[in-house]
């Protein structure tokens, strides 16, 4: 798995991913349980690597050349 996203784009996903899995904490009822998609975020962030992103041959990810 290359990495496909940049700093930005994977702090943002961490900070999206741990808001909405708060919602576990603050919503009650069956409501809450839409928190557990804020692991999706949180991993792909964690990682660097997002599946959607590889599907459409897409990245935020500035490529750097060697120079060599």
């Amino acid at each position: 798995m290359k990495v496909n996203e940049a700093t930005w784009d994977r702090v943002l996903r961490v900070i999206v991913g741990l808001f909405l899995l708060s919602l576990l904490f603050w919503v009650e009822g069956n409501g809450k349980y839409w928190g557990l998609l804020g692991l999706i975020p949180l991993i792909t962030g964690l990682v660097g690597y997002c599946p959607a992103y590889s599907l459409f041959k897409f990245s935020t990810r500035k490529e750097t050349s060697s120079g060599s």
